[in-house]
């Protein structure tokens, strides 16, 4: 079984790569600017100033910056975060390499909602979810490319799932963070100019 993280390069050294990206490296635990791939808040409320909400609290309209989905806007909302512990990530079934190995998952549900345009696939409306830890750590979410993880309370979602404007889709994605780190916040990334939403949580 393979896995990989969203918007990570890396050469394929395992079976298994999981890579936890943080804030300012180039490795799982170094720092790196993870800003590149959000996309652009459009809306009443994104022009308000507002960057922190609460969970449960959806996000301004965001307009997905792929060319082919050009012009449509959807909204993310965190609902839930929840850190697993290493005994989770062993019998998840996946070969982890080494860098991996000390690290535990964080579940994090949300819901997105398709608000307006082309028809989007549910794989291209979460791949700005980031999680930040209490150490200032960035983690993307992790991408099984063969087979199929398990995770207790976190089912894998329709990737290909297309919603509609109107629609709306219940995902659970997890991260990989160090342990002994605890998940601070979840953050959505809205590109080079405009500072990521976060959506901060209580431990």
């Amino acid at each position: 079984m393979y896995m990989w993280t969203r918007a990570v390069p890396a050469a394929l050294g395992a079976l298994i790569l999981a890579v936890a990206l943080s804030g300012c490296g180039d490795s799982g635990t170094g720092n790196k600017d993870l800003s590149d791939s959000g996309a652009a808040a459009t809306g009443d409320n994104a022009s308000d100033g507002k960057t922190t909400y609460r969970l449960g609290e959806a996000s301004p309209p965001q307009e997905h910056t792929m060319q082919k989905y050009k012009g449509s806007t959807f909204t993310v909302t965190p609902t839930k975060v929840e850190t697993g512990t290493k005994a989770d990530l062993e019998a998840s079934g996946l070969q982890l390499d080494e860098s991996d190995s000390s690290k535990v998952p964080v579940y994090v549900s949300a819901t997105l909602t398709h608000k307006s345009g082309k028809a989007m696939a549910v794989g291209d409306l979460d791949d700005d979810l980031i999680v930040r830890t209490d150490k200032d750590e960035r983690a993307r979410s992790l991408i099984v490319l063969m087979g199929q993880a398990k995770w207790p309370n976190c089912p894998s979602a329709d990737t290909e799932k297309q919603l509609s404007a109107g629609q709306s889709e219940s995902i659970c994605n997890v991260f990989l963070i160090p342990q002994g780190q605890k998940a601070a916040a979840v953050e959505l990334t809205q590109g080079f100019t405009a500072a990521p939403l976060e959506w901060p949580v209580n431990n």
